[in-house]
């Protein structure tokens, strides 16, 4: 099968498409044709070696200390299912199905295994573009909003037009939160699009300087450190770091919250359902095939990716 590998830390021009033989379903799993994969930030992070501050040692021992020990990167796919393992029961070959794959990884290629009981059924309505799309950035924004945002609370979500702020904006207006998105003037009407009622630009209105406060804080970037981002709270309001280093994620406590989302089936089919019911839009940038790898990574570097990028092997 055709795969993207990256045999060593670098930048996005190290990742090549190439042959490489195809796995085989473990017990409790399936093998799925990829007809869609998302490449994240996460996905830049492992590529370059470049993870949040503290975290450099541990995870170069979870991913590989001089190189990428699984050299197929991707968390996120949609797919058919192609083959059944041993053990599996209610999903059978021909079953249109998404998921993540967590450490294993794996999606950027044409053919994934991944354990039966971390993926779901895609629902007829929803693109397998979408699917891949929405599951990396709104797992994420589930998890941090969910039972945060009540009817007529102030959110502010920094990085507003990103794969999570993207979501992020939806739920927190689906919540009944009145929306602050930051992002950068060219992304402002899209996040107006998406349910922001205000919108600051983060190059003319540093954070640091504003005056504003909200109940709830959402930073999807990493770059709001936890006195700034305990600045803007208004009384009894939680700052949410979504993207935080090893020292924000160690001292959250209180009205600060960080740490890894959970890759839940539960929560895939929550946004799914939302996606196929019409209310919540999946921001897709470009959706390039395989072979266009490269160009993917670099727009992931970029700082400036809109929603997601997408790659159909």
């Amino acid at each position: 099968m055709l795969a993207a590998v990256v045999e060593q830390y670098g930048p996005p021009e190290l990742v090549g498409v190439r042959e490489v033989p195809a796995p085989s379903p473990a017990k409790g799993g399936v093998l799925v044709r990829v007809r869609a994969a998302a490449v994240t930030s996460a996905d830049g992070r492992i590529r370059a070696a470049r993870f949040p501050r503290g975290f450099g040692q541990v995870a170069r021992l979870a991913f590989g200390v001089r190189r990428p020990r699984r050299p197929v990167l991707g968390g996120v796919f949609s797919g058919v299912v192609e083959e059944v393992g041993p053990g599996v029961e209610g999903v059978a070959v021909g079953d249109e199905v998404c998921g993540m794959t967590g450490a294993r990884l794996g999606t950027h290629a044409e053919l994934v295994a991944a354990r039966a009981d971390r993926l779901v059924v895609k629902p007829a309505e929803v693109t397998h573009e979408d699917a891949a799309a929405v599951l990396f950035g709104g797992t994420t924004a589930l998890h941090f909003l969910r039972d945060r945002v009540r009817p007529g609370q102030r959110v502010l979500v920094n990085g507003a037009s990103g794969a999570i702020g993207t979501t992020a904006v939806q739920l927190a207006r689906r919540a009944g939160g009145h929306v602050t998105g930051v992002c950068s003037a060219a992304n402002a009407g899209l996040v107006r699009d998406l349910g922001a009622e205000s919108v600051l630009d983060y190059a003319r209105t540093p954070l640091a300087s504003v005056t504003q406060r909200w109940d709830v804080v959402l930073d999807t970037v990493g770059n709001v450190s936890t006195p700034l981002g305990r600045s803007l709270l208004a009384p009894g309001g939680v700052l949410l770091l979504a993207v935080a280093d090893l020292g924000q994620t160690l001292r959250a406590r209180g009205d600060v919250f960080a740490g890894p989302a959970p890759e839940r089936p539960e929560d895939f089919t929550t946004l799914l359902d939302l996606v196929a019911a019409g209310d919540l839009r999946v921001v897709v940038s470009r959706t390039l095939p395989l072979d266009d790898i490269v160009e993917a990574h670099r727009l992931v570097d970029s700082g400036r990716k809109v929603g997601n990028v997408v790659v159909t092997p």
